[in-house]
């Protein structure tokens, strides 16, 4: 999600960070591993993989939560992406009904907006059983359009084929990548990233006239800009978006998580669109 450790403890929110292996040794997201030295070890061509929190961590975590609170709502990045959310779900069964694990079939800032959806129905009384229903049926609520600045690393996580990615290295084509509720999927190519934003805005526009056109009407809609390791150029894509739509609020623009980073590299640039609870 994004949410940094101690962001929103105040809040009843706790994260279990997602372990790393680079060159062999453990690291977690946002605990002994920032964005900045990330970057640096992965443009030093550092061998990286991720991985999920261990059962025995996963019970620990809840265990210790169940100590103050009544129930957990747990909400793990989409099962499409991490088998995280399969851990889970068998380790709750361990919990007599007090953990609730959430299938919301989302990664970074539309997970975050899960989050705050989560926290916002919890203030107006709902249980978490109706908490984690809510957010099930709302799942597919969200969309996700990518521009990713080299293919060498959906490359290296076998993504594309290395014949792709040479032409689009030799090209320099700016892939556009999706993500629909589950997996990352490709969506368009663009020869600079003036026209990928271009598509990439387009694309949310569709979405937001047709699929999501009740939920505009209603106000429950938000608008999001994350990057990785991209900073300057999101927050001008951020401007781009508040004049393109600007009945829509913005909610985030946040760098993405680097279960994400990992797979598409430094340079990318995204635009994200989830329900939000009135």
């Amino acid at each position: 999600s994004g949410i940094l450790p101690d962001e929103l403890k105040h809040e009843g929110v706790f994260i279990l960070p997602m372990p790393f292996l680079i060159d062999g040794k453990p690291y977690y997201e946002n605990v002994n591993l920032s964005q900045e030295n990330f970057y640096v070890l992965l443009n030093k061509q550092a061998a990286v993989s991720t991985s999920q929190p261990s059962p025995a961590d996963m019970a620990e975590f809840w265990t210790e939560i169940l100590k103050e609170y009544d129930e957990i709502v747990h909400i793990p990045m989409s099962s499409g992406l991490s088998q995280t959310c399969a851990s889970a779900t068998i380790v709750a069964q361990d919990f007599n009904g007090r953990v609730h694990v959430v299938d919301n079939r989302r990664i970074s800032i539309t997970l975050k907006e899960s989050v705050f959806n989560a926290l916002a129905l919890r203030q107006q009384g709902k249980t978490a059983l109706e908490i984690k229903n809510y957010l099930l049926e709302t799942a597919g609520d969200s969309s996700i359009y990518i521009v990713v600045d080299t293919m060498k690393y959906l490359k290296k996580g076998g993504r594309v084929t290395p014949a792709a990615a040479m032409i689009g290295s030799i090209l320099k084509i700016k892939p556009i990548l999706q993500i629909q509720g589950a997996k990352l999927d490709r969506y368009a190519l663009a020869k600079s990233i003036s026209k990928a934003k271009e598509t990439m805005k387009n694309a949310i526009k569709h979405d937001l006239t047709t699929r999501f056109a009740t939920l505009v009407k209603n106000g429950e809609i938000g608008l999001s800009v994350a990057h990785t390791n991209n900073q300057a150029e999101a927050e001008r894509f951020l401007e781009e978006i508040k004049d393109a739509f600007p009945n829509i609020p913005i909610r985030f623009c946040d760098a993405l998580s680097l279960s994400v980073s990992c797979h598409i590299g430094p340079g990318s640039l995204a635009i994200a669109t989830s329900r939000i609870v009135k």
